[in-house]
């Protein structure tokens, strides 16, 4: 009876867990049916086309008509100006209106028939700051689409002399690119590349106004055509059209035009480069440097192009050919779209597919069967190769939409949770965020099918994808389980920041040129590899040239007993450049031979000691350790050092002085300013702070969102120092005066930020800002380099300010903050020291500085910008109007911090009163004055050491 009860049971339970199993089944298929349901619904692009872009834009207009009307709008005949005074122009024998880099201008015209049409516009890139012309084009007052809000207009550049200069070794020198402007006519086109064909403009019939504001730089307008808006001929159309017209395919030629020669370029970045790699590259040289191709890494952007010259003997068809290498991206094809004249022949021609390979490969332009055929008349003409994104438009286009849109959401998720989440803690989130598990769908769904297209186009996956595989495997993971964001909060963010580093790396698409070709019917292609018997020879006389010659030394910029002997500890590429600079215009203008070397920053001051130092060191930053110790020269003893000194900001010579001694000139100089981001600030309703009490009201406001304020605290002491009146040390170093009121008033209101309100002491500033977790913060100003390149998808959405100060009692804000410098020295063993000084006054003036920045800025891009620190040429470097105003603002305010012996101990002992003061909730009077009596006797015994003053 009792077995027959327990078997009863047994069976109970093991069919109420059917029963439970089967219930489970049912909810979860019901589960999956919501989510296909969602999926079908017409929700799988929720939020990822913005209404506003140009493809929503084009396809709410795409059945119009597009009519045979042109509508010339003359520069000078504007109907109106704002902020600006525009200014007839002749140029080069053509009238034009002169456009400021700020304000705005309008024309008014009339169109008679509603429809599709091209904006053309004739301009003329008239000197700046070397940087691309940019406009905001607005019609009738209000910008048709996002894309028209930044409409970039390129510039000119060359080489600065007609011929290759070579060092005294036989090397070929890079030569400088200078801008060579000239009237251009360009259609309103896409500027990241996302759109192939021109933008069509959708016009009614009646009166009209169009609008540039400018943003960047000025330009002078010819004028503007309101044209008809074509499609662009295929192929088969351009064919049918040259066998019609009985155009000639030409016999027998071949002409060969050198990449590293082109006309021009739209970048300082597309200089001549050297390949020594293969005895095929024209021309070729194993021992010495050879400027013999153009191209790899610096020209991989979209909308970067090289233009070169094609003498066409007679009037017929031609077929062109180039030899190219592209080893940079592995397994994808790298597009460049070809003009002629400026135009691109037919649409197969917008894309020109370079597949990957090794070494160097020779590619007739043409599709799968034959080459395309290219009608060019007998004369000059311009053949333009241009990076755009080919296949990869819609994808990336894609990928930024849903960067944007998953940022949003990470800021709604962490004003939930906050960035650091309790993981025992039930959020709610989905009844909290009712779309949240739509969304984590949407984006699974977006990212799966740009996997399967990038598996198509490349075929297979590799490291390029990894990124986004990455990301949609946890976007699915959480569709499935909303909830669980709680505790994916930091991958989440992670993986949002290595999806925008994938489009950089995406948008990367290089290739490097040899030589190009027009040849004609029949003529056989050259082979782009050398022999096998050719690479052993090559590479035989590799190794024995190797035992003699330095590949990587700078060298000598000239062979002279009474050479002024420089040394320099930044980067190869900052040497390379300041020793061509030498080569080209010091030595030419003074007659005096410099040798530069590039040196480790640690054998400066062992070398000095030993007598085997430089004459003259740059970007040095240690002025006291040297000048204690006798080794440079106080350079205020130089007759032309108060003309040299005008030059520079006073307080940028403070950290490079010492015992009323001068003894550097300054190179570089750097100051903090307020990062904002405009778009998180406008969601949360709030204004740009403009004083602490501003910061102050803000904090909770970020608090309340679980959201944080960027104060670096070091940075932050420094400001707050300063501002409240205070120094850190007394008369020339005798003594730290952060006994002082002030200082302890500063010290107070610095320990109070992270202390009461709980501001971040150590953070991942540039990450932070980027996704929006850290919307404002105080930073170093060359900041602004790494997120205008690491940060394209919040582009428009950031900008820098001077940083909030304190209102006195006539209502003036102060901003003081503190200033860092780097300068030259010049060694006391310097063998002609009035030689040495002309040296160092030339590199600090205006004209070399500003050259010097132009050309780390076309070797480096963006990130290279130069922070130097001669003021008028600061103002000339490529910075947009309204934030070179903004730094100059700020520059007013700068304090520098002199650098006195021992001086270490104040930073080592303001720390230690600082954690203190956090850590065990000490006084902050008391706890800083205990600490200032250890640095003052730090100060004493290191002034003893030198045989200095001391304080009594």
């Amino acid at each position: 009876m009792r077995a027959r009860v327990i078997s009863n049971r047994v069976i109970f339970v093991v069919l109420a867990m059917l029963l439970f199993s089967v219930l489970l089944l049912v909810n979860y298929s019901s589960a999956e049916e919501e989510v296909v349901k969602q999926k079908s619904d017409g929700d799988a692009n929720i939020a990822l086309t913005d209404p506003r872009s140009y493809a929503a834009y084009a396809d709410r207009y795409k059945n119009e008509a597009r009519p045979e009307a042109t509508i010339r709008l003359e520069g000078e005949q504007y109907k109106s100006s704002a902020e600006m005074t525009p200014k007839p122009m002749n140029m080069d024998g053509t009238d034009g209106v002169l456009t400021d880099e700020i304000g705005e201008i309008s024309w008014e015209f009339e169109v008679r028939e509603s429809g599709l049409y091209d904006i053309a516009l004739r301009y003329y890139p008239v000197a700046g700051r070397n940087e691309s012309i940019e406009r905001k084009l607005l019609i009738d007052g209000e910008s048709p689409f996002n894309e028209a809000d930044r409409m970039l207009f390129p510039r000119i550049w060359g080489n600065k002399q007609d011929s290759i200069k070579q060092d005294m070794n036989g090397n070929d020198l890079r030569p400088s690119q200078v801008e060579k402007p000239a009237w251009r006519d360009m259609k309103l086109q896409d500027s990241d590349g996302y759109v192939d064909e021109p933008f069509s403009f959708y016009f009614t019939a009646g009166k009209h106004v169009l609008t540039l504001k400018s943003e960047r730089e000025p330009m002078l307008i010819d004028y503007i055509e309101i044209q008809k808006s074509e499609p662009m001929l295929t192929y088969v159309d351009w064919e049918r059209e040259f066998t019609n017209k009985g155009y000639e395919k030409k016999q027998g030629i071949q002409l060969k035009v050198q990449g590293e020669q082109p006309l021009y370029t739209s970048s300082p970045t597309l200089y001549p480069t050297s390949d020594r790699s293969s005895p095929a590259t024209e021309p070729y040289e194993v021992s010495v440097i050879r400027l013999n191709t153009i191209g790899g890494t610096n020209w991989r952007l979209p909308g970067q192009s090289v233009t070169w010259g094609i003498e066409v003997p007679e009037d017929g068809l031609y077929n062109i050919a180039i030899k190219y290498r592209q080893n940079l991206v592995k397994s994808q094809n790298v597009p460049r779209r070809l003009t002629i004249d400026g135009k691109v022949p037919f649409k197969e021609a917008s894309q020109v597919i370079f597949e990957p390979s090794s070494g160097w490969q020779m590619m007739e332009v043409g599709g799968e069967e034959e080459p395309y055929w290219f009608y060019l008349e007998k004369g000059m003409h311009q053949l333009t190769l241009e990076v755009t994104l080919g296949d990869m438009k819609p994808i990336l286009s894609q990928v930024e939409s849903s960067i944007l849109e998953l940022n949003r959401l990470y800021r709604e998720i962490i004003m939930i949770t906050g960035a650091s989440p309790d993981p025992y803690r039930d959020y709610q989130m989905t009844k909290r965020i009712p779309d949240l598990q739509k969304q984590f769908q949407v984006h699974a769904d977006t990212l799966q099918a740009i996997v399967t297209e990038l598996e198509r186009m490349s075929g297979g996956l590799g490291e390029r994808t990894a990124a986004i595989q990455t990301f949609q495997f946890q976007l699915s993971e959480l569709a499935r389980d909303p909830e669980s964001i709680v505790n994916r909060i930091g991958s989440f963010k992670n993986n949002i920041v290595a999806l925008g580093t994938w489009i950089l790396t995406a948008k990367e698409l290089p290739l490097e040129i040899d030589y190009l070709l027009l040849t004609s019917d029949g003529t056989e292609l050259p082979d782009p590899e050398a022999a096998w018997y050719e690479k052993v020879w090559h590479e035989s006389k590799s190794f024995v040239y190797s035992f003699f010659t330095d590949y990587s030394s700078v060298g000598s910029s000239a062979a002279s007993d009474d050479a002024v002997e420089v040394w320099i500890t930044g980067g190869r590429d900052q040497a390379q450049v300041i020793k061509t600079m030498i080569e080209t215009e010091f030595t030419p203008k003074k007659g005096i031979a410099v040798n530069l070397q590039l040196v480790d920053p640690a054998v400066m001051l062992p070398a000095t000691l030993a007598g085997s130092g430089p004459d003259v060191a740059l970007m040095h930053g240690e002025v006291v350790n040297f000048a204690l110790r006798d080794a440079i020269i106080d350079l205020s003893q130089f007759d032309t050092f108060e003309q040299v000194k005008s030059r520079f900001h006073p307080e940028a010579f403070v950290p490079l002085q010492f015992n009323g001694g001068t003894y550097a000139i300054p190179e570089q100089q750097t100051f903090p300013m307020l990062f904002y981001r405009k778009d998180v600030l406008d969601e949360l309703g709030v204004e740009m702070p403009e004083t602490w009490e501003d910061i102050y009201d803000l904090i909770p406001v970020l608090n309340k969102h679980h959201m944080n304020i960027g104060l670096t605290p070091q940075l932050t002491m420094d400001t707050l120092l300063f501002q409240n009146g205070g120094s850190y040390y007394e008369g020339d170093g005798i003594k730290s005066a952060l006994d002082s009121e002030e200082a302890m008033e500063a010290f107070k209101q610095w320990t109070d930020l992270y202390r009461n309100y709980k501001a971040p002491q150590t953070f991942d500033f540039l990450n932070r800002f980027r996704v929006g977790e850290m919307p404002i913060g105080i930073a170093d100003y060359t900041t602004y380099n790494s997120l205008i390149v690491f940060a394209p998808e919040i582009r428009g959405l950031w900008g820098f300010m001077p940083i909030p100060g304190y209102k006195d009692s006539d209502g003036k804000i102060h901003r003081e903050t503190v200033t860092s410098a780097k300068g030259s020295v010049m060694f006391k063993s310097a063998k002609n020291k009035e030689q040495a000084w002309e040296f160092i006054d030339w590199w600090t003036s205006k004209e070399a500085q500003l050259a010097y920045g132009r050309e780390m800025e076309a070797i480096l891009g963006a990130s290279g910008r130069y922070p130097t620190a001669n003021l008028e040429a600061l103002q000339e470097l490529p910075w947009p109007v309204k934030d070179i105003n903004a730094l100059m603002d700020q520059m007013e305010w700068v304090r520098g911090v002199p650098d006195v012996p021992g001086a270490y101990s104040t930073q080592r002992h303001l720390n230690n009163a600082y954690f203190k003061v956090l850590n065990h909730g000490s006084n902050p009077r008391e706890t800083l004055k205990d600490y200032v009596r250890i640095i003052n006797q730090e100060i004493t015994v290191k002034r003893r050491e030198f045989d200095l003053p001391i304080a009594e």
